[in-house]
């Protein structure tokens, strides 16, 4: 539980405005959603001495107000929705709006007992690029199967050249993403370091840089949960149900099986032996996959914990 000299307050987010409720929704603002709004809240939350506050995120549109109140000196813990969900239904509360969201996030941020160490926001501002790159994929991938279906020679023509030109666009945003993220020494070394591994180029090692900062400074188990790719327990009395995984960080979980598809059958000689291994025992070809996905990023958190190149064990004899 929170201190209770500590003061909280939390806000729900909206596209154009964002509410805001101290704990127990003594005291409550209403703002714009842009940098003035931002100024008057942070001025708001000051003179009421608030320490943290707890922000839902809302597909992006809570950046700018994190960054901001960071700024200024806030513990700003952002919560997925499906926290404030479970937390509401936990407290029976099933009134909606966001007045009263603003409350029940103020309670939620309260009620936190581990607050995360905020992500770099040197990271944080090369995350919109990664999702570009990430969406041009998308459409060539959807463009490469118009043109697969198409029976007309000029319309197969015009997806071919719309592929290339957005293989292109590709190619310069990587290199340019790439090129910023060298411009910080430090960030350039642990993108060599996960470079090092086999199986992992640069796209996956921006993803994995990008998408988990917490990368090197978590435990194995915390950072395939991150990327929702620890194997969840489904058991209860002596019912033994199918271990699974779910939620983390989609885009991230995405580049990551991307990777071991490839690296399991002809980069990484030890993904190739764990994926034989795990099909020889029965396994489904999804799960070994990703389970090779889940080895993969223990590989990249341990390279950049230990600050050294991956090196690769020999084959038993």
């Amino acid at each position: 539980m929170a201190k209770p000299s500590m003061l909280c307050a939390g806000i729900d987010t909206g596209k154009r405005q964002l509410d805001a409720s101290l704990v127990g929704g003594s005291e409550r603002l209403q703002v714009d959603n842009g940098p003035a709004g931002h100024l008057s809240l942070a001025r708001w939350l000051h003179r009421h001495r608030v320490k943290r506050v707890g922000i839902e995120a809302s597909g992006g549109y809570e950046g700018a107000a994190v960054a901001r109140l960071r700024c200024e000196g806030f513990v700003v813990v952002v919560f997925q929705p499906a926290q404030v969900r479970a937390y509401a239904r936990f407290v029976l509360q099933r009134a909606k709006n966001d007045r009263l969201d603003a409350a029940l996030i103020a309670e939620c941020t309260a009620a936190a007992k581990k607050i995360h160490v905020p992500a770099d926001p040197r990271l944080a501002a090369f995350a919109a690029p990664l999702t570009m790159l990430d969406q041009l994929g998308e459409d060539i991938a959807c463009l490469k199967n118009r043109r697969e279906s198409c029976r007309e020679a000029r319309i197969e023509r015009h997806w071919t050249a719309e592929i290339a030109r957005l293989k292109a666009v590709q190619r310069v945003e990587l290199r340019a993403l790439a090129a910023a993220i060298r411009q910080h020494p430090d960030l350039a070394q642990r993108l060599d370091l996960l470079c090092s591994i086999d199986g992992i180029g640069l796209p996956t090692a921006l993803a994995i840089l990008v998408r988990l900062p917490e990368i090197g400074r978590v435990s194995r188990e915390e950072a395939a949960a991150l990327a929702g790719l620890a194997p969840w327990d489904d058991e209860s009395g002596e019912r033994q149900g199918q271990r699974h995984i779910a939620g983390g960080r989609e885009r991230l979980r995405r580049a990551l099986y991307t990777a071991a598809f490839a690296a399991s059958f002809h980069w990484n000689d030890q993904l190739k032996r764990r994926y034989r291994q795990l099909i020889a025992a029965g396994k489904a070809h999804k799960l070994a996959l990703v389970a090779c996905a889940r080895k993969l990023l223990i590989y990249a958190n341990a390279v950049v914990a230990r600050g050294t190149p991956w090196q690769p064990l020999p084959a038993a004899a």
